[in-house]
């Protein structure tokens, strides 16, 4: 198994090995490794392999660099198992899993000048079964999906999702709270999960105009963006992800705080990832309530005045097979196993 990682401006392909099983019995080293004297070797021995307790490894592999100028914000592997994408804030460049000193660089959105600039790219993604596509996001929450069989360079998109903004709302927050944090397609391709700062959003790529699934994340924190503006946190990039099934959906938001939305029925859950649940594991969540009138004797219900925004769960994962996620917190990541396995 080998999983891509990036740091900064530099992507890296690592080895993930597990180990079941350990070799003893060696004439030139005992089992700790240490070399042995020969002058202490008085009998010939055959090596033997014992069972031992499972061991994940993680081993480096290759390092591809030397072509991001700006941090890069996602990677993604190819359907083809053999080329992934990178993008930074302005380019975006297509690797071979071999090749480890080139890259080609498939969009560009710098201007001849950078005072013209009005928008960053904010993530990229590859079609999980077309390996000519991908999408990538934009900080004004526009997506655009292009195809590489139409050109060497893809600065001409194929397609555009973008909803039109509705005026009475319009603000001072507008194009901040509208930016794409993350992108990703379902399992079967037909669609895309978006997150921006209030909202998932999923979209058809057969209809553009407007996202037909809209789930609100914390729209009681709208009447606090001001604050949030202040202290940054309006800035924050949230993650998301698909089940399995692609019927439920994942994401992250303030207080250490994580909701599952079930896109059958249209009801979502909130959890709360806690140093409790380390000091007592496998024990079963409870899920929290985010209201004004919350009482302070219960401790399912969070009064948004209380949450606490250093506190955060920006990245979250689903296992793509079993119904197992993964939640990353400030200085802990934590595994949720689903108690009904069969409702992923």
């Amino acid at each position: 198994m080998k999983y891509c990682l990036c740091l900064d401006k530099t992507v890296k392909l690592w080895k993930i090995s597990e180990k079941t099983k350990r070799a003893e019995g060696f004439n030139l080293r005992d089992d700790n490794g240490v070399i042995r004297s020969t002058n202490s070797i008085t009998n010939l021995r055959i090596p033997v392999i014992k069972p031992m307790e499972l061991m994940v490894e993680a081993t480096p592999k290759r390092v591809f660099s030397n072509a991001h100028t700006y941090h890069i914000n996602s990677i993604s592997l190819n359907s083809d198992q053999e080329t992934f994408l990178s993008a930074d804030d302005l380019r975006i460049n297509l690797w071979h899993t071999e090749v480890t000193n080139q890259s080609f660089n498939i969009v560009d959105i710098k201007p001849p000048n950078m005072e013209d600039l009005t928008e960053v790219i904010t993530g990229a993604e590859f079609h999980p079964r077309e390996c000519n596509l991908f999408v990538y996001s934009s900080s004004r929450g526009i997506i655009r999906l292009c195809d590489m069989r139409q050109s060497a360079l893809c600065d001409r998109h194929c397609k555009v999702f973008e909803e039109p903004e509705d005026p009475t709302t319009r603000s001072f927050f507008s194009e901040i709270i509208s930016s794409i944090s993350d992108i990703k397609f379902s399992h079967s391709g037909r669609y895309m999960l978006t997150r921006d700062f209030l909202n998932l959003k999923v979209w058809d790529l057969q209809m553009d105009n407007r996202p037909v699934e809209t789930y609100p994340i914390h729209e009681y924190l709208r009447t606090k963006l001001c604050a949030l503006y202040e202290n940054d946190c309006i800035f924050d990039k949230f993650e998301c992800c698909w089940s399995p099934r692609d019927n439920h959906l994942l994401t992250g938001s303030y207080h250490n705080l994580f909701k599952i939305t079930s896109r059958v029925t249209r009801k979502d859950a909130i959890f709360e990832s806690s140093r409790e649940q380390a000091i007592r594991p496998r024990q079963l969540l409870k899920a929290k309530k985010v209201m004004p009138s919350a009482r302070r004797n219960r401790r399912d219900e969070i009064n948004p005045d209380s949450l606490e925004f250093s506190k955060k769960i920006l990245h979250c994962a689903y296992h793509p097979t079993d119904n197992i996620i993964a939640i990353a917190t400030a200085h802990n990541l934590f595994t949720y196993v689903a108690k009904d396995s069969s409702s992923s």
